[in-house]
């Protein structure tokens, strides 16, 4: 920070640089109350999948939006909001951060990408009615759990091509 113009200075002045903390003996522990151990992570329904900078999954969903094929009666928030939990347990499933492709295979998976069969429009629109109001966090974990975990071990293109066989195997029905 400057200092004012009345406070002498020194003519020269000593460049700051860096200077790392003294070492500590010992390897970082996390060891913190709040911590969970390793291998320890509570497993349950409506518990999901913990994974790491989750948040950003709705950054990245914003670049959906316009995009998504949506019939009379849905609604974009609501499709963004049940396929942002897959895209999560997408994420978590390979121990990272969300990134593009989570929410594209979620949305593929739904069929909100393209235009979808009828039947899979019958399904998905009860179940992603209101989803987005944040008191029906139960109807966001039923459409996550509808998709099966080696699903979503696979590529996009894979889960596009698989969709365009047959949707229904892509979901736990």
């Amino acid at each position: 920070m400057a200092a004012p113009e009345y406070v002498p200075q020194p003519a020269v002045q000593r460049v700051r640089s860096y200077e790392s903390p003294p070492r500590r003996a010992g390897s970082w522990m996390g060891n913190r109350p709040g911590e969970v151990a390793p291998g320890r992570q509570p497993q349950g329904p409506r518990l999901g999948m913990p994974g790491p900078d989750q948040g950003y999954a709705y950054v990245l969903a914003h670049r959906f939006e316009g995009r998504l094929y949506l019939t009379d009666g849905e609604h974009e928030v609501d499709a963004i909001a049940g396929c942002v939990g897959v895209a999560l347990k997408r994420a978590s499933v390979f121990g990272r951060a969300p990134v593009l492709h989570d929410l594209t295979v979620a949305f593929t998976v739904w069929g909100f990408l393209r235009e979808a069969p009828e039947d899979l429009v019958a399904l998905r629109k009860p179940l992603f009615a209101e989803v987005a109001n944040p008191y029906h966090y139960a109807a966001q974990r039923r459409i996550v759990d509808m998709v099966a975990e080696d699903v979503l071990r696979q590529s996009p293109q894979q889960v596009a091509e698989a969709h365009l066989k047959d949707w229904r195997a892509l979901l736990d029905l």
